[in-house]
């Protein structure tokens, strides 16, 4: 569902947060002097906010923040962002990203903020679980926010699924593709791979070696291969290959031979064996010289007696 300004909600999303993290977000009240504020919301120049470095998000598709932009140009953003005060004055992000570049496009001198006095490790925290449940991130920045979850706060996967509202084995499946070699994971966050093609490739592991898999994933683009081809691709290539069953080289075993290859061509087969059984000869018996043109147009093809 998208709002007023075009962004992305989730009905319910919240009530998948951790309670310490609710209550972070339910302190609207202005911490800073300054600019006038009502219901803990200020209006903040553009130029003195500045952008998360540590956010998950790295992409932010043109087409989409240019409607986001032309919204705001007409009813202006509804939804604050958050943001908290520098040292220097200035101020970070903490959420809202998308709405801060697409009001710099809209043309707007000022934004409506909300002002919060958290630490650095709070702030990271509510930047990366806002920006973790948002819909249009990439597999691989979804992936890299969840590593960060854990890396930086020390979390178990359960713990950041319970955070931004998903089961646990979403959280470990989507750690799983930053196993994948960077060439594939550049291509997922061009857009020119799915994530169920990622989930295809990861299915072939064990079996292939990353560059198998990088040649394998570039076939999937240039061949533009659906979901459905590679994953039937992969369920073939698992399957175990028959190995030869090579029957013991005995006297008996040569008349089988004998007698199978005379009733498939119609005429008596015989095989002639060398003393060490190395090498030798196949037999086959004509009844006429029509009989032997017929036999020579079944083996080397009708056209064998044509004059050049």
């Amino acid at each position: 569902m998208a709002n007023p300004n075009g962004e992305n909600t989730k009905k319910g999303r919240r009530g998948g947060l951790g309670r310490g993290l609710e209550a972070l977000l339910e302190d609207n009240e202005p911490l800073f002097a300054g600019a006038e504020a009502k219901d803990g919301i200020q209006e903040l120049r553009l130029s003195d906010i500045e952008p998360n470095r540590k956010q998950a998000r790295k992409q932010f598709e043109e087409t989409a923040l240019a409607e986001l932009a032309d919204s705001i140009a007409k009813h202006g953003l509804i939804e604050p962002v958050i943001v908290r005060k520098k040292e220097n004055g200035y101020y970070e992000l903490i959420a809202g990203e998308r709405r801060w570049r697409a009001s710099r496009l809209a043309g707007l001198q000022t934004v409506p903020a909300i002002v919060k006095d958290w630490t650095d490790e709070q702030a990271s925290l509510v930047s990366l679980v806002e920006n973790l449940q948002r819909e249009d991130l990439n597999p691989v920045e979804e992936a890299n926010g969840y590593k960060d979850l854990i890396d930086r706060f020390s979390l178990t996967q359960e713990q950041v699924a319970e955070q931004v509202g998903k089961s646990r084995s979403q959280v470990a499946n989507l750690l799983r593709i930053l196993r994948l070699p960077d060439d594939i994971l550049s291509l997922v966050k061009e857009g020119k791979l799915s994530y169920g093609h990622v989930r295809a490739l990861l299915s072939l592991e064990e079996t292939h070696s990353k560059a198998e898999l990088t040649d394998l994933a570039l076939k999937c683009v240039e061949g533009e291969w659906s979901v459905r081809q590679l994953e039937n691709f992969a369920r073939l290539s698992k399957q175990p290959v028959k190995k030869r069953v090579d029957h013991p080289v005995t006297a008996d075993y040569y008349r089988k031979l004998e007698r199978r290859i005379s009733d498939s061509v119609g005429r008596k087969a015989s095989i002639r064996r060398s003393a060490d059984g190395a090498s030798g000869r196949l037999q086959l018996a004509f009844s006429s010289p029509k009989d032997l043109e017929t036999l020579i147009r079944s083996l080397c093809g009708n056209d064998f007696f044509e004059e050049e």
